[in-house]
């Protein structure tokens, strides 16, 4: 380590030597050095101790007798690690494996140094050294003990010892690992390197990308600082020509997040997107934002700036909070409208997704008359019919309408209230239910709206439907299950087929379940497969539990098919 590394941390590098502190107190308390060192020396293995050399110096420089200290050395030598050595030879000799044995020993070192870390002790560790000591530097290089520092990071986010371990790890390139430690926001030169890794983890993700937003917003919201910072920083990317749009959301995801963990955002939100050169419409947009409630007041603010020949900024409406707001306001069942500001509600939504500005004078608004009118006549079929039969003779236009993506996103929401009240399903007589059979076009029309369906799907397919006779039960969740095949076909592919593997490693699921998956998959696919889909669907398809009553006696079945072609194509990991 360099001097003037060793200056910044205040470690002064004499003593390493011995001859600071520690030397004068010697020759000033020699009595005391002695007792507190043979005290020392007096305990099991303590020759095994890193510190035994400096604690040597001392009681020598104390006028301590070699021979005394020998033979407390060697009187109180257990010989710990090296019994743990001729065990871990023994069992390895008995035919357990060399990687079973490593394992053991380091996971049983884990939970003993979990127990008893003393994070005062830990910072001792560089007063003694005087520099980062070799062991850490092997130490940081292992998965195992990399793991255990983060945990211990989490426990002890005061210890210096573990923020400059976190540092080191950092410094090794494995900053990819520590996107949820607390300790990683302490300090800005590994937060920076932490969230650029997650913010390109979310740009290179094409299946999961709403784990990857969980993951980069748990970390963004750690505290205020991190906020902030990161907020500014997605700021000025989302400016950028290319991919400029997807930081944005990326952003608004986080907000959101931060959200629904009672932070009060708001005030940030409107800062970073310039809403404060509007005063009109930035105290409407904080009245409600805050209160995260609508009012007919301040709507109508809302309503005559965009309505204006000059209008504010798209983006100052296009929050999703507010759009959430918008939405529920206008789609979900129940809600009270006062008829006179409902068209504002209507334009307000329209607007935001529909219009676009390439420049402040530049305002596009010529699908802003057809989207006000989509979204009106949605509106009127979800807040006045009330049987299948009445939807029924509304599909043909309901269909059209869910063209525009923004009216979707209500159709999805109106469903989404309507099938999840408790007595729908033991009300409904159709095999498939017709408002699901809606999300089905939603589906095929909207691709990023897949994961909302999904969700809903999920939800109602592990709900307890303790109302239904047992094989009702088992007819609904088979419906459910064609649903999500039907999004798996049009591209939804590792979501659905992860979300079942889980269903499967839970044993919490009707085994017939799933067995009817995979048949349905099995009809609906044809090679060539990625290599993900095959890691998670091969080991279902090759579980005999699942698929033995599918298979006949030659390989001309389904089931033999898929296998052969898998192992003649791919590589699988068990």
């Amino acid at each position: 380590m360099d001097d003037d590394h060793d200056d910044e941390m205040g470690w002064d590098p004499e003593m390493a030597d011995g001859d600071s502190d520690g030397g004068e107190e010697s020759m000033e308390n020699p009595q005391e050095v002695l007792k507190e060192c043979l005290e020392k020396f007096s305990t099991p293995d303590y020759i095994m101790e890193p510190g035994i050399f400096s604690q040597l110096k001392k009681y020598f420089q104390a006028g301590g007798n070699p021979e005394q200290v020998i033979e407390l050395l060697s009187d109180n030598y257990k010989a710990v690690a090296q019994m743990a050595n001729l065990v871990a030879e023994w069992l390895i000799l008995g035919g357990v494996k060399v990687a079973d044995v490593q394992a053991m020993v380091e996971n049983h070192l884990k939970d003993m140094i979990l127990k008893t870390f003393d994070p005062k002790k830990a910072d001792t560790i560089f007063s003694e050294e005087g520099e980062t000591p070799a062991w850490l530097t092997e130490m940081i290089e292992h998965p195992t003990w990399r793991s255990l520092i983060y945990r211990l990071a989490e426990e002890y986010p005061d210890c210096l010892m573990l923020n400059f371990t976190i540092k080191l790890i950092s410094d090794a390139g494995f900053q990819g690992e520590i996107t949820s430690i607390s300790t990683a926001a302490q300090q800005i030169e590994v937060f920076s390197r932490v969230l650029k890794t997650a913010i390109s983890g979310f740009l290179q993700c094409t299946d999961d990308w709403q784990q990857s937003i969980d993951e980069c917003a748990k970390m963004v919201c750690h505290g205020q600082h991190t906020y902030v910072y990161s907020l500014v920083l997605l700021q000025v990317l989302s400016q950028e020509p290319k991919g400029g749009s997807t930081i944005k959301r990326l952003a608004q995801e986080i907000t959101k997040c931060a959200q629904n963990n009672r932070h009060d955002v708001t005030p940030i939100t409107m800062a970073l997107n310039g809403a404060a050169k509007y005063p009109q419409a930035c105290q409407a947009l904080l009245s409600m934002m805050a209160r995260n409630s609508l009012n007919p007041a301040d709507i109508s603010v809302l309503y005559r700036n965009y309505n204006a020949t000059d209008p504010p900024p798209i983006d100052l409406i296009r929050t999703p909070q507010l759009l959430e707001l918008l939405v529920d306001s206008l789609f979900k069942p129940g809600v009270k409208l006062n008829p006179e500001h409902k068209s504002k509600y209507i334009y307000l939504l329209a607007y935001a997704a529909s219009v676009s500005e390439t420049g402040r004078k530049n305002i596009n608004k010529e699908e802003l008359k057809v989207t006000v009118q989509a979204v009106e006549k949605v509106h009127t079929i979800c807040t006045t019919i009330k049987g299948s039969s009445e939807l029924i003779a509304e599909l043909s236009a309901l269909y059209q309408c869910i063209r525009f993506p923004v009216v979707s996103v209500g159709v999805v929401r109106w469903v989404e209230c309507t099938v999840t009240e408790p007595s729908y399903f033991k009300l409904c007589t159709e095999h498939t239910p017709i408002h699901l059979a809606v999300l089905d076009e939603v589906v095929t029309c909207h691709h990023l709206l897949h994961h909302r369906v999904l969700q809903l799907f999920i939800k109602l397919f592990e709900s307890k439907q303790d109302e239904l006779e047992i094989l009702v039960q088992l007819e609904m969740r088979k419906m459910l299950l064609d649903r999500m095949v039907n999004l798996l076909s049009r591209g939804c592919v590792v979501p659905v087929v992860k979300y079942i593997k889980q269903c499967w490693d839970r044993g919490d699921t009707d085994i017939s379940l799933i067995r009817y998956f995979v048949t349905e998959v099995l009809e609906a696919i044809a090679p060539p497969y990625t290599p993900e889909f095959v890691q998670l669907f091969l080991p279902i398809v090759e579980n005999e539990e699942i698929t033995g009553t599918m298979r006949g006696d030659g390989d001309n079945d389904p089931v033999s098919e898929f296998i052969v072609h898998c192992k003649a194509h791919y590589m699988v990991i068990h």
